[in-house]
Protein backbone atom coordinates (compact mmCIF):
# COMPACT_ATOMS: atom_id res chain seq x y z
CA UNK A 1 0.00 0.00 0.00
CA UNK A 2 2.88 2.23 0.66
CA UNK A 3 4.31 1.69 -2.42
CA UNK A 4 1.22 2.29 -4.27
CA UNK A 5 0.74 5.84 -2.56
CA UNK A 6 4.34 7.05 -3.82
CA UNK A 7 3.65 5.18 -7.22
CA UNK A 8 0.34 7.70 -7.08
CA UNK A 9 2.05 10.83 -5.67
CA UNK A 10 4.37 10.50 -8.51
CA UNK A 11 1.84 10.22 -11.12
CA UNK A 12 0.51 13.46 -9.93
CA UNK A 13 3.46 15.21 -10.40
CA UNK A 14 3.68 13.82 -14.02
CA UNK A 15 0.63 15.69 -14.93
CA UNK A 16 1.45 18.62 -13.54
CA UNK A 17 4.91 20.86 -12.09
CA UNK A 18 4.85 23.31 -9.52
CA UNK A 19 7.32 24.31 -7.73
CA UNK A 20 5.50 24.47 -4.58
CA UNK A 21 7.37 26.15 -1.87
CA UNK A 22 6.08 28.55 1.24
CA UNK A 23 8.17 31.21 -0.04
CA UNK A 24 16.09 43.00 -8.31
CA UNK A 25 19.05 44.94 -9.21
CA UNK A 26 17.36 47.87 -11.09
CA UNK A 27 16.94 47.89 -14.35
CA UNK A 28 15.68 50.24 -17.58
CA UNK A 29 12.37 50.81 -17.33
CA UNK A 30 10.50 49.69 -20.60
CA UNK A 31 7.41 49.38 -22.42
CA UNK A 32 4.82 46.90 -21.27
CA UNK A 33 5.10 44.33 -23.68
CA UNK A 34 1.98 43.78 -25.79
CA UNK A 35 -0.93 41.51 -24.85
CA UNK A 36 -1.40 40.19 -28.19
CA UNK A 37 0.35 36.92 -28.60
CA UNK A 38 2.78 36.64 -31.73
CA UNK A 39 0.91 35.52 -34.79
CA UNK A 40 1.38 31.56 -34.76
CA UNK A 41 3.15 30.01 -38.04
CA UNK A 42 2.59 26.03 -37.52
CA UNK A 43 -0.27 24.17 -36.45
CA UNK A 44 -1.21 24.25 -32.28
CA UNK A 45 0.57 20.87 -30.83
CA UNK A 46 -1.61 17.83 -30.24
CA UNK A 47 -1.15 14.65 -28.46
CA UNK A 48 0.41 12.00 -30.34
CA UNK A 49 -0.13 8.78 -28.48
CA UNK A 50 -2.98 6.73 -25.97
CA UNK A 51 -0.50 7.69 -23.16
CA UNK A 52 -0.34 11.44 -23.97
CA UNK A 53 -4.10 11.93 -24.71
CA UNK A 54 -5.06 9.97 -21.83
CA UNK A 55 -3.04 12.89 -19.61
CA UNK A 56 -4.45 15.79 -21.79
CA UNK A 57 -8.11 14.30 -21.09
CA UNK A 58 -7.47 14.44 -17.61
CA UNK A 59 -6.46 18.07 -17.23
CA UNK A 60 -8.53 19.61 -19.72
CA UNK A 61 -11.25 18.11 -16.68
CA UNK A 62 -9.23 20.02 -14.22
CA UNK A 63 -9.18 22.88 -16.61
CA UNK A 64 -12.79 23.29 -17.11
CA UNK A 65 -13.01 23.31 -12.67
CA UNK A 66 -10.00 25.64 -12.80
CA UNK A 67 -12.40 28.25 -15.32
CA UNK A 68 -15.13 28.32 -13.05
CA UNK A 69 -12.88 28.96 -9.99
CA UNK A 70 -13.23 31.87 -7.60
CA UNK A 71 -9.74 31.79 -7.09
CA UNK A 72 -9.19 32.85 -10.75
CA UNK A 73 -8.16 36.24 -10.92
CA UNK A 74 -9.96 37.68 -13.63
CA UNK A 75 -8.17 40.90 -14.60
CA UNK A 76 -7.71 41.90 -17.51
CA UNK A 77 -5.01 44.38 -17.30
CA UNK A 78 -2.85 41.92 -15.09
CA UNK A 79 -3.38 39.18 -17.45
CA UNK A 80 -2.71 40.93 -20.14
CA UNK A 81 0.50 41.90 -18.81
CA UNK A 82 1.98 38.10 -17.47
CA UNK A 83 1.09 36.87 -21.33
CA UNK A 84 2.57 39.58 -22.57
CA UNK A 85 6.21 38.73 -20.89
CA UNK A 86 5.19 35.11 -21.99
CA UNK A 87 5.17 36.20 -25.59
CA UNK A 88 7.90 38.01 -25.36
CA UNK A 89 10.24 34.68 -24.12
CA UNK A 90 8.04 31.87 -25.73
CA UNK A 91 7.71 33.14 -29.26
CA UNK A 92 4.90 31.70 -31.42
CA UNK A 93 3.79 28.95 -29.61
CA UNK A 94 2.68 31.12 -26.45
CA UNK A 95 -0.66 30.89 -27.90
CA UNK A 96 -0.99 26.73 -27.21
CA UNK A 97 -0.87 28.09 -23.34
CA UNK A 98 -3.74 29.30 -21.40
CA UNK A 99 -2.34 31.11 -18.14
CA UNK A 100 -4.87 31.12 -14.55
CA UNK A 101 -3.34 33.52 -12.15
CA UNK A 102 -4.92 32.40 -9.31
CA UNK A 103 -5.44 34.57 -6.10
CA UNK A 104 -3.31 31.45 -3.83
CA UNK A 105 -0.87 33.19 -0.83
CA UNK A 106 2.07 30.78 -1.41
CA UNK A 107 5.17 30.27 -4.18
CA UNK A 108 3.62 27.95 -7.08
CA UNK A 109 3.57 27.86 -11.00
CA UNK A 110 3.05 24.58 -12.51
CA UNK A 111 1.80 23.87 -16.26
CA UNK A 112 -0.17 20.65 -17.40
CA UNK A 113 0.62 18.75 -20.60
CA UNK A 114 -2.56 19.90 -22.37
CA UNK A 115 -1.11 24.02 -21.61
CA UNK A 116 -3.21 24.80 -18.61
CA UNK A 117 -0.80 26.98 -16.50
CA UNK A 118 -1.07 28.35 -13.18
CA UNK A 119 0.22 31.32 -11.78
CA UNK A 120 -0.08 31.43 -7.33
CA UNK A 121 -0.74 35.42 -6.43
CA UNK A 122 2.37 34.64 -3.92
CA UNK A 123 4.64 34.01 -6.54
CA UNK A 124 3.58 37.56 -8.19
CA UNK A 125 4.32 38.94 -4.36
CA UNK A 126 7.87 37.29 -4.75
CA UNK A 127 9.28 38.04 -7.27
CA UNK A 128 11.13 41.11 -7.76
CA UNK A 129 11.07 41.98 -11.75
CA UNK A 130 9.85 41.40 -14.85
CA UNK A 131 12.91 39.14 -15.57
CA UNK A 132 12.56 36.93 -12.73
CA UNK A 133 8.58 36.34 -13.93
CA UNK A 134 9.91 35.74 -17.29
CA UNK A 135 12.26 33.15 -15.64
CA UNK A 136 9.43 31.11 -13.91
CA UNK A 137 7.53 31.52 -17.26
CA UNK A 138 10.09 29.82 -19.41
CA UNK A 139 11.11 27.35 -16.74
CA UNK A 140 7.37 25.96 -17.08
CA UNK A 141 6.90 26.28 -20.49
CA UNK A 142 10.33 24.13 -20.96
CA UNK A 143 8.21 21.66 -18.82
CA UNK A 144 5.52 21.70 -21.53
CA UNK A 145 7.69 21.80 -24.79
CA UNK A 146 10.22 19.10 -23.59
CA UNK A 147 6.95 16.78 -22.88
CA UNK A 148 8.33 16.45 -19.51
CA UNK A 149 4.79 15.52 -18.06
CA UNK A 150 4.38 11.97 -20.72
CA UNK A 151 7.92 11.25 -20.42
CA UNK A 152 7.54 10.70 -16.62
CA UNK A 153 4.52 9.25 -16.49
CA UNK A 154 5.90 6.63 -18.36
CA UNK A 155 8.76 6.55 -16.09
CA UNK A 156 6.22 6.25 -12.86
CA UNK A 157 4.59 3.94 -15.03
CA UNK A 158 7.61 1.20 -15.56
CA UNK A 159 8.89 1.36 -12.22
CA UNK A 160 5.63 1.60 -10.09
CA UNK A 161 5.23 -2.07 -12.24
CA UNK A 162 8.65 -3.14 -11.08
CA UNK A 163 8.86 -1.84 -7.60
CA UNK A 164 4.79 -3.74 -7.12
CA UNK A 165 6.15 -6.91 -8.61
CA UNK A 166 10.02 -6.63 -6.54
CA UNK A 167 7.91 -5.80 -2.93
CA UNK A 168 6.27 -9.62 -3.32
CA UNK A 169 9.93 -10.77 -2.54
CA UNK A 170 10.23 -10.13 1.29
CA UNK A 171 12.79 -7.12 3.10
CA UNK A 172 14.94 -7.60 0.02
CA UNK A 173 12.65 -7.27 -2.47
CA UNK A 174 10.61 -3.96 -0.91
CA UNK A 175 14.06 -2.55 -0.55
CA UNK A 176 14.61 -2.88 -4.46
CA UNK A 177 11.18 -2.01 -4.71
CA UNK A 178 11.92 1.28 -2.19
CA UNK A 179 15.10 2.04 -5.24
CA UNK A 180 12.60 1.62 -7.67
CA UNK A 181 10.28 4.19 -6.83
CA UNK A 182 13.20 6.73 -5.58
CA UNK A 183 14.82 7.02 -9.04
CA UNK A 184 11.27 7.78 -10.11
CA UNK A 185 11.82 11.42 -8.08
CA UNK A 186 15.36 11.33 -9.60
CA UNK A 187 14.09 11.57 -13.40
CA UNK A 188 12.06 14.15 -11.76
CA UNK A 189 15.04 16.03 -10.16
CA UNK A 190 16.73 16.10 -13.08
CA UNK A 191 14.04 17.20 -15.46
CA UNK A 192 13.58 20.62 -12.93
CA UNK A 193 16.96 21.42 -13.75
CA UNK A 194 16.94 20.69 -17.73
CA UNK A 195 13.76 23.49 -17.38
CA UNK A 196 16.14 25.66 -14.81
CA UNK A 197 19.10 25.53 -17.50
CA UNK A 198 16.75 26.18 -20.57
CA UNK A 199 14.81 28.93 -18.76
CA UNK A 200 17.74 30.99 -18.40
CA UNK A 201 18.80 30.72 -22.11
CA UNK A 202 15.50 31.66 -23.17
CA UNK A 203 15.36 35.04 -21.04
CA UNK A 204 18.30 36.02 -22.06
CA UNK A 205 17.85 35.50 -25.66
CA UNK A 206 14.30 37.39 -24.93
CA UNK A 207 16.57 40.48 -23.78
CA UNK A 208 16.37 40.12 -19.67
CA UNK A 209 19.20 39.62 -17.63
CA UNK A 210 19.84 35.98 -16.91
CA UNK A 211 21.18 37.17 -13.58
CA UNK A 212 18.03 37.54 -12.09
CA UNK A 213 17.15 33.97 -12.01
CA UNK A 214 19.00 32.58 -9.18
CA UNK A 215 18.29 35.22 -6.47
CA UNK A 216 14.69 33.90 -6.63
CA UNK A 217 16.22 30.80 -5.08
CA UNK A 218 18.47 33.03 -2.90
CA UNK A 219 15.19 35.21 -1.63
CA UNK A 220 13.21 32.24 -1.21
CA UNK A 221 16.28 31.03 1.53
CA UNK A 222 16.31 34.26 3.27
CA UNK A 223 12.62 34.20 3.55
CA UNK A 224 12.62 30.65 5.18
CA UNK A 225 15.11 31.90 7.63
CA UNK A 226 13.34 34.52 8.56
CA UNK A 227 10.19 32.35 8.97
CA UNK A 228 12.59 29.83 11.36
CA UNK A 229 13.92 32.82 12.80
CA UNK A 230 10.59 34.25 14.29
CA UNK A 231 9.18 30.65 15.03
CA UNK A 232 12.27 29.63 16.97
CA UNK A 233 12.81 26.72 15.31
CA UNK A 234 15.66 25.42 12.57
CA UNK A 235 15.73 26.53 9.00
CA UNK A 236 14.12 24.48 6.39
CA UNK A 237 15.59 26.00 3.40
CA UNK A 238 17.38 22.55 3.01
CA UNK A 239 14.35 20.57 3.14
CA UNK A 240 13.43 19.03 -0.08
CA UNK A 241 12.43 15.13 0.85
CA UNK A 242 15.72 13.62 -0.12
CA UNK A 243 15.34 10.80 -2.16
CA UNK A 244 11.63 11.69 -2.78
CA UNK A 245 11.75 15.28 -3.59
CA UNK A 246 10.61 16.27 -6.79
CA UNK A 247 12.87 19.39 -7.05
CA UNK A 248 16.62 20.01 -6.60
CA UNK A 249 17.65 21.33 -2.84
CA UNK A 250 17.67 25.46 -3.56
CA UNK A 251 21.10 25.54 -2.77
CA UNK A 252 21.85 23.40 -5.50
CA UNK A 253 19.72 25.51 -7.87
CA UNK A 254 21.15 28.55 -6.85
CA UNK A 255 24.63 27.51 -7.80
CA UNK A 256 23.65 25.70 -11.29
CA UNK A 257 21.78 28.96 -12.12
CA UNK A 258 24.11 31.16 -11.42
CA UNK A 259 26.49 28.77 -13.08
CA UNK A 260 24.62 29.25 -16.59
CA UNK A 261 24.19 33.05 -16.14
CA UNK A 262 27.48 33.34 -16.66
CA UNK A 263 27.85 31.52 -19.79
CA UNK A 264 26.18 34.72 -21.25
CA UNK A 265 28.33 37.61 -22.14
CA UNK A 266 26.66 40.67 -19.98
CA UNK A 267 25.02 43.77 -21.97
CA UNK A 268 24.40 46.65 -21.12
CA UNK A 269 21.13 46.01 -23.33
CA UNK A 270 19.66 43.65 -20.52
CA UNK A 271 16.38 44.28 -19.07
CA UNK A 272 15.17 43.88 -15.54
CA UNK A 273 12.02 45.58 -15.87
CA UNK A 274 11.29 46.80 -12.32
CA UNK A 275 9.39 49.75 -12.87
CA UNK A 276 7.06 47.74 -15.61
CA UNK A 277 6.51 44.84 -12.97
CA UNK A 278 5.89 47.48 -10.19
CA UNK A 279 3.01 49.37 -12.36
CA UNK A 280 1.51 46.18 -13.26
CA UNK A 281 1.08 44.95 -9.94
CA UNK A 282 0.17 47.97 -8.36
CA UNK A 283 -3.40 47.35 -8.58
CA UNK A 284 -3.52 44.28 -7.21
CA UNK A 285 -0.75 44.61 -4.03
CA UNK A 286 -2.86 45.39 -1.37
CA UNK A 287 -4.67 42.04 -2.01
CA UNK A 288 -2.19 40.25 -2.59
CA UNK A 289 0.02 41.28 0.73
CA UNK A 290 -3.51 41.03 2.92
CA UNK A 291 -3.02 36.86 1.57
CA UNK A 292 0.50 36.54 2.93
CA UNK A 293 -0.34 38.55 6.11
CA UNK A 294 -3.07 35.78 6.67
CA UNK A 295 -0.67 33.39 6.51
CA UNK A 296 0.10 33.71 10.10
CA UNK A 297 3.93 33.09 9.01
CA UNK A 298 5.39 36.54 10.39
CA UNK A 299 8.93 36.04 10.37
CA UNK A 300 8.65 35.34 6.25
CA UNK A 301 6.01 38.35 5.86
CA UNK A 302 8.69 40.69 7.68
CA UNK A 303 11.02 39.70 5.39
CA UNK A 304 8.93 40.01 2.19
CA UNK A 305 7.46 43.60 3.48
CA UNK A 306 11.25 44.66 3.86
CA UNK A 307 12.55 43.67 0.95
CA UNK A 308 10.08 45.39 -0.97
CA UNK A 309 11.10 48.86 0.88
CA UNK A 310 14.30 48.55 0.20
CA UNK A 311 14.07 51.83 -1.76
CA UNK A 312 12.15 53.57 0.81
CA UNK A 313 9.09 53.10 2.89
CA UNK A 314 5.35 53.81 1.47
CA UNK A 315 2.33 53.93 2.47
CA UNK A 316 0.81 51.39 1.14
CA UNK A 317 4.61 49.20 2.84
CA UNK A 318 3.97 50.84 6.52
CA UNK A 319 -0.04 50.24 6.73
CA UNK A 320 1.14 46.53 5.65
CA UNK A 321 3.42 46.29 8.46
CA UNK A 322 1.14 47.82 10.68
CA UNK A 323 -1.44 44.88 9.29
CA UNK A 324 1.15 42.40 10.03
CA UNK A 325 2.18 43.57 13.60
CA UNK A 326 -1.45 44.13 14.24
CA UNK A 327 -2.41 40.48 13.60
CA UNK A 328 0.50 38.97 15.71
CA UNK A 329 -1.17 41.35 18.39
CA UNK A 330 1.97 41.11 21.65
CA UNK A 331 1.59 44.06 23.48
CA UNK A 332 4.72 45.23 21.77
CA UNK A 333 3.29 44.69 18.56
CA UNK A 334 0.44 46.93 19.11
CA UNK A 335 2.54 49.78 20.05
CA UNK A 336 4.56 49.35 16.90
CA UNK A 337 1.33 48.56 14.87
CA UNK A 338 0.27 52.23 16.31
CA UNK A 339 3.36 54.27 14.83
CA UNK A 340 3.00 52.20 11.63
CA UNK A 341 -0.27 53.34 10.50
CA UNK A 342 0.20 56.78 11.68
CA UNK A 343 3.36 56.91 9.01
CA UNK A 344 0.98 55.45 6.52
CA UNK A 345 -2.00 57.85 7.50
CA UNK A 346 0.01 60.84 7.53
CA UNK A 347 1.75 60.03 3.63
CA UNK A 348 0.69 61.48 0.51
CA UNK A 349 -2.37 59.10 -0.63
CA UNK A 350 -2.02 57.08 2.22
CA UNK A 351 -4.98 54.09 2.44
CA UNK A 352 -7.86 55.14 4.39
CA UNK A 353 -8.20 51.77 5.74
CA UNK A 354 -4.76 52.91 8.18
CA UNK A 355 -6.98 55.44 10.14
CA UNK A 356 -9.37 51.99 11.00
CA UNK A 357 -5.90 49.64 11.93
CA UNK A 358 -4.70 52.59 13.95
CA UNK A 359 -8.24 53.13 15.89
CA UNK A 360 -7.90 49.14 16.34
CA UNK A 361 -4.94 48.87 17.36
CA UNK A 362 -5.13 52.15 19.83
CA UNK A 363 -8.40 50.37 21.81
CA UNK A 364 -6.24 47.36 22.49
CA UNK A 365 -3.47 49.31 24.06
CA UNK A 366 -6.05 50.81 26.43
CA UNK A 367 -6.35 54.45 24.64
CA UNK A 368 -10.19 54.30 24.12
CA UNK A 369 -10.19 58.18 22.97
CA UNK A 370 -7.13 57.96 20.80
CA UNK A 371 -8.45 54.54 19.03
CA UNK A 372 -12.14 56.01 18.83
CA UNK A 373 -11.15 59.28 17.23
CA UNK A 374 -9.22 57.30 14.68
CA UNK A 375 -12.01 55.01 13.64
CA UNK A 376 -14.26 58.12 13.22
CA UNK A 377 -11.59 59.53 10.61
CA UNK A 378 -11.82 56.56 9.06
CA UNK A 379 -15.32 56.82 8.42
CA UNK A 380 -15.30 60.23 6.60
CA UNK A 381 -12.77 59.46 5.08
CA UNK A 382 -15.10 56.26 4.05
CA UNK A 383 -18.83 56.87 5.12
CA UNK A 384 -19.41 53.59 2.56
CA UNK A 385 -17.30 51.19 4.16
CA UNK A 386 -18.62 47.90 4.37
CA UNK A 387 -17.53 47.58 7.90
CA UNK A 388 -19.48 50.54 9.46
CA UNK A 389 -21.40 49.59 11.64
CA UNK A 390 -18.90 47.28 13.55
CA UNK A 391 -16.54 50.43 13.43
CA UNK A 392 -19.07 52.68 14.13
CA UNK A 393 -20.09 50.77 17.19
CA UNK A 394 -16.06 50.76 18.13
CA UNK A 395 -15.83 54.40 17.96
CA UNK A 396 -19.08 54.96 20.50
CA UNK A 397 -21.89 55.94 18.41
CA UNK A 398 -24.46 54.79 15.37
CA UNK A 399 -23.82 55.94 12.26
Amino acid sequence: MTLRRVALGAAAIAMMFGEAVSAQTTGSPRTMPTAEPAVVTAAPYQPQDKDERGLWMQMDEQERQLKNSNFVIRDAALNNYVRGVFCRVVGPRCSEIRIYITRTAYFNANIAPNGMMQIWSGLLLRTRNEAQLAAVLAHEYVHYQNHHSLLLFREVRGRAAGAAWLSMFGLVGALLALGQVSAIFQFSREQEADADAESVGMIAKAGYDPREVPKIWEQFRAEADATAAARGTKSRKDKNGGLFASHPPTAERVTALTAEAKKFVVSDKWQTGDASYRTALEPSWSSFIDDQVKLNDFGGTEFLIGYLARDGWTADLSYARGELYRARGRPDDLKAAVGFYRDAANMTGGPVEAWRGLGLSLLRTGDQPGGQTALKTYLEHKPDASDKSMIAMLAGGTQ
